[in-house]
C-alpha cells in the first residue's frame, strides 16, 4: 500500500515504514504527526484518487529528527552602479517515519 501526500508545497510517494525528508513540521523529536493532505492511496488492488484531496484518508507518522540543509547563497548585482547584495539561507528539514496509512 502506498500514498501520495502533499506537504511543504511538494508531493511525496510514501509507503508504510518509509522515512522521508520534508520541510519543517511543527513538533519535537518523537512526536506523532497526522497528515491530512492525501492526494491518492493505492493498495489491495484498489486506487483511490482525490479531487484534489481524499477526505477519508490519514497518514500518521513520527518525527525522527530535524536537520538544517546546505546554505544557499543568492547574489544580486547591478553593473556600473556599485550595487551588490549577498544573502544566505539554510532550510530546516524534518525526517518523518510513516507509521500507518489509513483510508475509511
Amino acid at each position: 500500500m502506498f500514498a501520495v501526500l502533499k506537504t511543504g508545497g511538494k508531493e511525496y510517494r510514501v509507503a508504510k515504514g518509509d522515512v522521508i525528508r520534508v520541510e519543517k513540521l511543527e513538533g519535537n523529536v518523537g512526536d506523532q504527526v497526522t497528515l491530512k493532505d492525501i492526494l491518492m492511496v493505492s493498495g489491495d488492488g484498489q486506487v483511490h484518487v482525490g479531487a484534489p484531496n481524499l477526505n477519508n484518508a490519514i497518514i500518521t507518522g513520527e518525527i525522527v529528527r530535524e536537520v538544517k540543509g546546505k546554505k544557499v547563497l543568492t547574489y544580486k548585482m547591478k553593473k556600473r552602479k556599485n550595487y551588490r547584495r549577498l544573502k544566505g539561507h539554510r532550510q530546516t528539514y524534518t525526517y518523518l517515519k510513516v507509521n500507518d496509512i489509513a483510508i475509511s
